[in-house]
C-alpha cells in the first residue's frame, strides 16, 4: 500500500530524547516499511527514516528557540499533505484535530490516531461538529469521555521487540520515566520509594509550562536521601534505565490514554506499579506484569512484592501483546477497509 504518515512537528520521528506520539509514529513508519509497504513521512526535518521523508520545517520545533508561531507550520504541512492527498491508499493523521477541517472537504481515504486526553470540555462540542472523521483510540479507556465519535478501532501501541533488552535479574532501586508534571506525580513516587526504603530514579524532562511546578513542589523533595535526577534520557538509555530497576513506578494522577512507558518497561521484564487510572487497567496484567494500585501503602506493598514476579514473563506479555509488529498488522487491517472502493448507488 502508499501510505502517508503525518507527525506533529513538535519533535523528531523518532525524538531525541522524550516524546511519546513522535516514537510510536516512528516504530508504526519502519515496521510498515519493513513489511514492504511505499510510506511517505511528513514530520520535521531532522526525523530519520527509511520511508520517504517530507520534511515539514527544518527542525523539530521544541528545539527551535526561533520558532514563534508552531501551528503556521502544521497548518502549512497540512496544505502540502492535501495537495498530494491523492497519490496515496491511505493517509494516517496523528496531529489531534488540525486537519478536520482539509478532510472534510477532501475525498481521501484517512483516519487520525488521538494520543492526548479527551475529557476535555472544549472537545465534545468540536467532536460533534466533525462526527464524520473516522478516528482510532490507543486505548478504549481514551474514547469514554467522546463515545459518540466516529471510532474505528482501538489500537494499543507498540515497540520493535529488539529496542529494549531483556533484564532478568533487574536491580534494588525504583524507576520514574517520562515527564515532570502535576498529573504525573512524582511527587507521590517520591513518597512511594521513602516508605518503601529503596532508593528511587528519575528520568523525566520538564517542560516550560511545568517549570515553576518543578522549581516550587519537586525540585525541593530531589534533596532528600535516595532520591536521584537523572534529568531527560533518550532510547539509548532507557534499556539499562528501565531494566536494571526493580519496579517502574507509574502513579498518575490523571486519565493516561495510553502509558508508553509502561510496555517500554515490560520490554525490559521490568514489572510495573501503577494507579488505576486511564489505560492502565488494559496495559497491566495484575500480579503478572505489575500490580494496580490506588494508595501510596498498596503502592508500596506491590514495589515489595514486585520480586516475586517472574521477569521473564513479564518480556513474554509484552512479545504476544505489544510489539510493532502487532501494532502495523492491526493499523493495517483498518486501512485496507478505509481504502476498499465506496460502492456507487445506482439511479432507479
Amino acid at each position: 500500500m502508499k501510505i502517508a504518515q503525518i507527525a506533529p512537528l513538535y519533535e523528531s520521528v523518532p525524538p531525541h530524547a522524550y516524546g511519546g506520539t513522535e516514537r510510536v509514529v516512528s516504530y508504526l513508519t519502519e515496521e510498515l516499511v519493513r513489511q514492504g509497504h511505499e510510506v511517505t513521512l511528513f514530520a520535521s526535518g531532522d526525523s530519520s527514516t527509511r520511508a520517504r521523508l517530507v520534511p515539514g520545517c527544518r527542525r523539530s520545533l521544541r528545539l527551535d528557540a526561533g520558532c514563534l508561531d508552531p501551528l503556521a507550520h502544521h497548518l502549512l504541512m497540512l496544505e502540502n499533505v492535501f495537495q498530494r492527498a491523492s497519490s496515496f491508499d491511505v493517509v494516517h493523521f496523528h496531529v489531534d484535530y488540525l486537519h478536520f477541517p482539509f478532510a472534510r472537504r477532501a475525498r481521501i481515504p484517512h483516519v487520525a490516531t488521538l494520543h492526548g486526553r479527551l475529557d476535555l470540555p472544549e472537545l465534545r462540542p468540536l467532536f460533534d461538529e466533525y462526527r464524520e472523521m473516522p478516528l482510532v483510540s490507543i486505548s478504549d479507556a481514551q474514547r469514554r469521555p467522546l463515545a459518540a465519535a466516529n471510532w474505528m478501532a482501538t489500537v494499543h501501541h507498540g515497540l520493535p521487540a529488539e529496542r529494549f533488552r531483556f533484564h532478568p535479574d533487574g536491580g534494588d532501586y525504583l524507576a520514574f520515566l517520562g515527564r515532570i508534571s502535576p498529573e504525573k506525580r512524582v511527587d507521590r513516587a517520591i513518597a512511594i520509594a521513602r516508605a518503601a526504603g529503596l532508593p528511587l530514579r528519575i528520568a523525566a524532562k520538564v517542560d516550560r509550562a511545568d517549570r515553576e511546578y518543578f522549581e516550587n513542589v519537586i525540585e525541593p523533595l530531589l534533596e532528600q536521601p535516595g532520591i536521584e535526577y537523572l534529568g531527560e534520557i533518550g532510547d539509548e538509555q532507557k534499556s539499562e534505565f528501565l531494566g536494571n530497576a526493580r519496579a517502574l513506578l507509574f502513579p498518575i494522577d490523571w486519565p493516561e490514554p495510553f502509558g508508553l512507558v509502561m510496555i517500554e518497561a515490560m520490554a525490559c521484564g521490568t514489572p510495573v506499579v501503577a494507579w488505576r487510572n486511564g489505560s492502565v487497567p488494559e496495559v497491566v496484567d495484575e500480579g503478572v506484569t505489575g500490580f494496580i494500585v490506588q494508595s501510596r501503602d498498596e503502592a508500596v506493598a506491590a514495589v515489595r512484592r514486585a520480586g516475586s514476579l517472574d521477569r521473564a514473563r513479564c518480556r513474554e506479555v509484552f512479545e504476544e501483546r505489544f510489539t510493532a509488529q502487532r501494532m502495523a498488522r492491526d493499523y493495517l487491517r483498518l486501512y485496507e477497509r478505509l481504502a476498499e472502493p465506496v460502492p456507487e448507488v445506482s439511479a432507479v
